[in-house]
């Protein structure tokens, strides 16, 4: 494993819309904090004021139009804020950050599904995050007519595109698992809720020895 230029553990989940990251997350910080872990858990866009303001205007159904480049550029300035206010602060307190979504939800959704070009959108995310990376990823992956028909009420704007847009996202995120498999682990979410869980605690197991616990 590389050097890491802060103590703690940056984990992030991704996949497309509705395959449960946001469950995960929930039980993976639960667990995590029981063996004595210090654990913040977010996600993007969010996790601080400006962030979560940026991220009403992005998902909102009855927003106004959005150009791809200019959607992509807001997912990133509420990345930077996200990055600078609370991740890094978290990882250098030595605690473990579990965050859904991070630089490979923009380059699988407005590289990708978007066609803004995947070579010059992950350029644009090293440049606003200044070169930092989780430690590792955990791709929920199922097919998308299954992931979107889990997610039936209350739609976002993003949640709105058609199937064949989802199904875009989740082949840029499998090309991504590709080039990237040292970080990038796929879990089956197809399965229990249960099984997920351990399938993910399987795969970060590894990576806790490098985080020292939090005792009380």
């Amino acid at each position: 494993m590389q050097q890491k230029p802060y103590k703690g553990l940056f984990i992030t989940l991704e996949g497309c819309d509705g395959c449960g990251k946001t469950s995960l997350s929930f039980k993976l910080g639960k667990e995590l904090e029981k063996r004595g872990y210090a654990v913040v858990r977010t996600r993007e866009p969010g996790g601080t004021p400006l962030s979560e303001h940026l991220r009403e205007i992005l998902l909102q159904p009855d927003t106004f139009s959005i150009s791809g480049r200019a959607e992509m550029m807001l997912f990133l300035t509420a990345r930077v804020q996200h990055l600078d206010e609370l991740i890094l602060p978290a990882l250098h307190a030595g605690k473990i950050v579990i965050c859904e979504r991070f630089n490979d939800s923009t380059i699988a959704y407005q590289a990708c599904a978007r066609h803004l070009g995947t070579q010059q959108v992950e350029k644009l995310c090293e440049l606003a995050c200044d070169g930092v990376s989780p430690d590792v990823t955990l791709l929920l992956d199922m097919p998308a007519h299954l992931s979107v028909s889990r997610v039936k009420d209350n739609k976002d704007r993003l949640e709105q595109e058609k199937l064949h847009f989802h199904e875009e996202v989740r082949q840029g995120y499998l090309r991504l698992a590709d080039h990237y498999p040292q970080r990038i682990k796929l879990v089956d979410a197809q399965g229990s809720e249960q099984q997920v869980f351990e399938q993910a605690c399987s795969i970060l197991q590894p990576y806790l020895p490098s985080v020292m616990p939090h005792v009380c």
